[in-house]
């Protein structure tokens, strides 16, 4: 039988359902099995699972969308369902939020992950949707975990309960849904973006942990530092902040202590990574921010998002390709000697590789990120390859023209033209440019590009940091 979820008292008879049909998984964030949204986790559910919110007056977070008089809030207290997906960082409340709305509204819940299920199990759980309604009139919430994983097809299946009205839609997905989700299905749904927790509001779910019954009940002390250290230390994400603090006060526990130590807090996200997906919106993310750091010429900040990127496990010659492309996009001109130091760099990650090559990675990025800036060599190609574009390329004047191929002299290929080194100074007047079209000018640099190559090196930004080599 599917599991199901009951909420609220409606107090109607389960549906006979197919024995024979796979269990509808659900594990929300804590790893908790899928459960009505008002029900009690099971017994020796993680801590995250135990304290996750059972109205929207214990959520914490995401004011903008929760707001009284707000699109979601009405939708929740107003009981009326609308096919929603949810995006947004891990541990921002996505299930609870699903959960929620199927509770406030007295709709079934059934949970699907992208991960376990398949097209056969999108239909059968539509089927049992449409089933309950017309047997009950009660509605299904189809909630599906990482729907950004699931194919078009497995997402094309959902279309026909979710146009009929026989599901509801409630999807999460913590990549970017306009290149995740097939526009069909996200047509279909009101799209909500959730933000990463600030770390005031890692916290006072940290202390609602701490004193709740449901948590730790007040059987353990967290100091500030410990307190700060787990808040700060989980990156938004409330499920790895209340799973730290469970592990944190195991760990105090077992030497016989209730007082949560900063060390105590500390091992306990030793393991912790920074949030990087090589093939997700991470990546891309990273990636700009490191690009747009050494184009503000902020060393600090480079190297920072460097080091996320190789911590995440970047490819390093990705990374060496794109200072290749920014020491001549943003650079260019104003110092010719940054491609080379980016070329250098690019053979370095080639011949040392990882770990070693991070301090090649790192000595190109501070370089770039404090040289002169211009962007006047790629507005010239790219001013020229739109004149292509729209007026052709011309032809080769004949002057110009190899006089090496058979045939030329006979043709006259290079007659007329006079060579430079002829002249004094190296330099002589003629017509280079394509012959048939309009001669435009396409190097543009700018006014004090003389000035920013004699400066040398870009000033630190305003708001870059000042702290010593210690970071105080």
């Amino acid at each position: 039988m599917t599991r199901r979820a009951r909420p609220g008292s409606g107090g109607e008879e389960p549906l006979p359902l197919d024995p024979a049909a796979p269990t509808v998984a659900g594990a929300g964030p804590g790893g908790d099995p899928g459960q009505g949204p008002g029900a009690a986790p099971v017994a020796g559910a993680p801590l995250a699972a135990r304290m996750r919110p059972r109205s929207l007056d214990e959520f914490v977070g995401q004011r903008d969308i929760l707001a009284q008089g707000g699109v979601l809030r009405s939708l929740v207290e107003g009981d009326r369902l609308r096919s929603i997906v949810l995006w947004g960082p891990a541990g921002t409340g996505k299930t609870t939020l699903a959960r929620l709305l199927a509770g406030r509204t007295r709709a079934e819940f059934l949970q699907l992950s992208a991960v376990t299920a398949g097209v056969a199990d999108v239909r059968r759980a539509v089927e049992e949707g449409r089933a309950r309604l017309r047997a009950t009139g009660r509605r299904t919430v189809l909630f599906i975990d990482e729907v950004h994983r699931f194919s078009r097809t497995q997402q094309d299946a959902l279309l026909p309960g979710v146009e009929d009205g026989s599901v509801v839609f409630a999807g999460a997905t913590t990549e970017n849904p306009y290149s995740s989700v097939t526009s069909p299905l996200l047509s279909r749904s009101l799209l909500f973006r959730l933000e990463r927790l600030s770390d005031e509001e890692v916290g006072s779910i940290l202390d609602r942990a701490i004193a709740d019954a449901r948590g730790l009940a007040g059987r353990a002390r967290v100091g500030a530092g410990a307190r700060a250290e787990l808040a700060s230390r989980a990156e938004g994400d409330a499920r790895v902040a209340l799973n730290a603090l469970e592990a944190a006060a195991d760990r105090a526990a077992a030497r016989g202590s209730a007082e949560v130590t900063e060390a105590d807090a500390a091992d306990a996200l030793r393991s912790r990574f920074a949030r990087y997906d090589r093939a997700g919106d991470r990546h891309y993310d990273a990636a700009s921010a490191f690009i747009k750091s050494m184009r503000g010429s902020d060393p600090d900040a480079a190297v920072a998002w460097l080091a996320r990127m190789i911590h995440g496990g970047e490819d390093p010659r990705f990374i060496a390709r794109r200072m290749l492309i920014f020491a001549s996009e943003d650079i260019g001109m104003a110092d010719p000697s940054a491609l080379s130091v980016a070329a250098a760099t690019s053979r370095a990650v080639e011949e040392v590789g990882l770990p070693e090559a991070r301090i090649s990675l790192a000595h190109a990025a501070i370089y770039l990120a404090l040289a002169p800036k211009s962007n006047a060599v790629i507005r010239a190609i790219d001013r020229a390859a739109e004149d292509v574009e729209r007026r052709g390329g011309g032809e080769v004047p004949v002057h110009l023209r190899s006089g090496a191929g058979p045939g030329a002299g006979a043709l006259g290929h290079g007659a007329g033209y006079k060579y430079p080194h002829d002249y004094p100074g190296g330099v002589v007047e003629q017509e280079h440019g394509p012959e048939g079209v309009e001669r435009r000018r396409y190097w543009w640099p700018e006014e004090d590009l003389a000035e920013r190559r004699a400066r040398g090196s870009a000033a630190r930004p305003a708001g870059a940091g000042d702290h010593d080599e210690n970071g105080t």
